[in-house]
Parts: C-alpha cells; sequence; structure tokens
C-alpha cells in the first residue's frame, strides 16, 4: 500500500549510548520509523560488533550492519568531562536517551537519569541492563546465553535424552529490543499528556522470564518441569520436523481440524477416528505411534511437494539461510534490501517489518562508519565552530572516519 506524509517518529531525535544488540536494535526499529538516531561511540574502536569476526562488506562487519541502519554515528569520549559537557548540549535536542551499560556507568559521567531529569523534565530515559538496576545482582555483568541458561529457559530446549541447549540467536537480546522499542513509544505518548518524561528499566533477565510464558505456566500450574522434546511440542502433537524424500518438513497441526486435514492431505483419513489419534491428548500419549506412521509416508515424497499439498495447513519446509533469504517468500515482503554506502559500496541487509497505511516507514540511511557524522552533528546541534571541532579531534575527544561526500 503506498504511503505519504511524515514517518511516524519524525521529529524524535534519539541519543544512543548503546552497543551490542539489544539497544542498537531497538534504536534501529526507531529509525525504521523515522527517528534520528545519533549513537553516541567510543573513539576507540566504537561499538564492540565494530571488531567481531566474520565476514565483512569493506571495513564494516556483518555484526555491526545486521543492527546499526538508518542511524548517525558520532566518535565521543564521555568520559572526558568536555566530552560530558557536549553531551549535555546535544540533550537539549533530543527526546530519548539509550544506554545499555553495567548499573553506577552513567553516574559516573554525571549523565543517570537522577542528573538530568530537573534540567531535561521531558527526556525519556531508558537504561538497558543483565538484572536491572535494583536487586543483589544488579552490578553483574550478563550476556544472552547466560540469562537464557539463569531463567530456565535453556532446560525446555533439546532433545529428551539429550542435555539443555541454548537458543543460537541472541533471543533474549532481540525480545528485550522488542519490549525497549514498545517501553520507548508508551513514554512518548505518555508525554504528550504530562509533558514530561520519565526513566525505564529494563532487564535481559526479566525478559528471558516473561518470555517463558506458556512452558513457565506450565511449572507455575503443576509444579512440573515441562519435558524436553526437541524439535517436538510439549502438549502439541503432530508439531515436528519430519524427514521427506529430500529433506525436512515442518508441521504444526495443533488442533483437531489441521489435524483431520493433514491426515486427508497425505491420504490416510483414518487416522482421524483412530482411538489412539482422535484426541489432543490420545495423540501427546501415542506420539511415538503417530510419527512412526507419518514418517513412512512423508518420506515417499519431497518436502516441496508435501508443502504444496498441504498449503491450506501451517506446513513448512526446514530451510538453509541460504534457500529462506534468496526465496520468493523474502523478496515478495522486502525483507532483504541492498543498501549503498559510499565508503563501503553496495550491501544488503533486512527491511523493516514495520508497515503502516497511512505513514512511511524503512530508511535509506546505511550503518554509518566509525564517527562519520561528527562534524555535522557537533556543528548542527552541538553548534560548535570547525576550529572548535578540529581541536577536540586534535584532543582525542572527537575522533571517526572522514566523512564521505
Amino acid at each position: 500500500m503506498a504511503t505519504s506524509g511524515r514517518p511516524p517518529l519524525a521529529g524524535i531525535r534519539v541519543l544512543d549510548f548503546s552497543r551490542v544488540i539489544a539497544g542498537p536494535a531497538c534504536t534501529q526499529a526507531l529509525a525504521d520509523m523515522g527517528a534520528e538516531i545519533i549513537k553516541i561511540e567510543d573513539p576507540d574502536g566504537g561499538d564492540d560488533t565494530r571488531r567481531a569476526p566474520g565476514p565483512k562488506i569493506g571495513p564494516q562487519t556483518h555484526f555491526f550492519l545486521a543492527f546499526n541502519r538508518g542511524k548517525k554515528s558520532l566518535a565521543l569520549d564521555v568520559g572526558t568531562p568536555k566530552g560530558q559537557a557536549l553531551v549535555l548540549r546535544l540533550l537539549e535536542h533530543c527526546d530519548v536517551l539509550v544506554e545499555n551499560f553495567r548499573p553506577g556507568v552513567m553516574k559516573r559521567f554525571g549523565l543517570d537519569y537522577d542528573s538530568l531529569k530537573d534540567r531535561f523534565p521531558r527526556l525519556v530515559y531508558l537504561s538497558i541492563s543483565a538484572y536491572g538496576q535494583t536487586g543483589a545482582k544488579s552490578d553483574r555483568p550478563g550476556f544472552d546465553p547466560v540469562l537464557q541458561a539463569e531463567s530456565g529457559m535453556m532446560s525446555l530446549t533439546g532433545e529428551p535424552d539429550g542435555p539443555p541447549l541454548r537458543h543460537p540467536l541472541a533471543i533474549v537480546d532481540t525480545l528485550t529490543s522488542i519490549h525497549a522499542t514498545a517501553a520507548i513509544l508508551a513514554a512518548l505518548y505518555a508525554r504528550r499528556d504530562t509533558d514530561r518524561g520519565q526513566y525505564i528499566d529494563l532487564a535481559l533477565f526479566d525478559v528471558a522470564v516473561a518470555a517463558l510464558g506458556n512452558a513457565g505456566l506450565y511449572y507455575l500450574s503443576s509444579g512440573q518441569q515441562p519435558p524436553r522434546t526437541g524439535n517436538a511440542h510439549m502438549t502439541s502433537t503432530p508439531t515436528n520436523a519430519f524427514a521427506t524424500a529430500n529433506g525436512l518438513l515442518y508441521m504444526a497441526v495443533s488442533n483437531q481440524k489441521l489435524f483431520a486435514g493433514m491426515c486427508r492431505a497425505v491420504g490416510h483419513p483414518e487416522w482421524i477416528d483412530d482411538p489412539r489419534f482422535a484426541t489432543t491428548t490420545a495423540r501427546t500419549q501415542n506420539r511415538a505411534a503417530l510419527f512412526a506412521l507419518m514418517d513412512a509416508v512423508l518420506a515417499t515424497d519431497t518436502k516441496e511437494n508435501w508443502a504444496k499439498r498441504m498449503r491450506h495447513l501451517p506446513v513448512g519446509p526446514v530451510r538453509t539461510l541460504a534457500e529462506a533469504l534468496e526465496s520468493a517468500d523474502v523478496t515478495e515482503r522486502g525483507m532483504v534490501r541492498t543498501m549503498h554506502h559510499p565508503g563501503v559500496g553496495d550491501f544488503r541487509v533486512f527491511g523493516t517489518v514495520y508497515r503502516l497505511s497511512e505513514t512511511p516507514t524503512g530508511t535509506d540511511r546505511p550503518p554509518p562508519l566509525l564517527g562519520e557524522d561528527g562534524t555535522a552533528v557537533l556543528r548542527d546541534l552541538a553548534g560548535l565552530g570547525e576550529d572548535e571541532i578540529a581541536a577536540l579531534r586534535e584532543r582525542g575527544i572527537v575522533s571517526g572516519e572522514k566523512e564521505p561526500g
């Protein structure tokens, strides 16, 4: 659907001190909705992900490219009094501050919420930390896999007779970024009526616990640990990855109507009324027998043909990243797009998931080189002259790549 007018967050400016995934993914989402993001980075190397191993596009790592489109970069030493003073000048023009340092770091810089709230009463201030700003573990560092372990999430993952496994993606960071985006939007919405900002304390641990969802309620309702079921599901059958003639097919046939549709699609309607499979409970209790029958049938054709025959059901082939990201499905939805940066060239990144009927979303601004926008930000927002900026660069308080032109 064609859109026109201003993006939904046009006019909102964010000062972004975050790095790695949770914070940067949040501010990237805000950029997709039209906010101006000024990413404050350490002059000595910038965001940790700029130095990540693995594939690069020019000087940019794949890790940094994943979470930083749509942003401006200012490489500023906030550990110096001059750097802190510049942050205060920038905050005069900002609506939101995002940081994910360990609790106490921003206070050491004089940039914590309590130090800023009276001077900037409309500021929405989001802190992301491993364990929150209060509690016995608040001073501890924490990374996504550790939070998966401590929250109980890992105990749910893996084969029944195998060890717990972590999710291979940074799932806690990703979920935290979504909650962070929602919390910022809620605070901005509240500010419309109160004319005041507020502080948001968001903990990876809290998000991981909340993400347990129905599995967590399984325990809270029964006092029992849900069983690990590998690719199957603890209470839904048949939900599993099944072998076909050329690979795996995943199906999530979670209710009676869907099960009946699957039985007819594979040519075995008699399974519908089989006492072993006639109810969800019966199918779960007789999972091994049902899976054996299904395996024998599904092995007779390819995953693509079965997916076509069961197009009306929640069934799909298990794809590699190449099969998924080069598919027509991804292309049709615009979820992989090509961007260009004068200092990098053409490269592919993900598109935005936000599709609004009346206002444009998405950004054409590529992920920035370190400090790429320093001169423009300090000149246009902080009001510094060229000589002042040059002096800051000479003293190492500001650094960065030469701005493309």
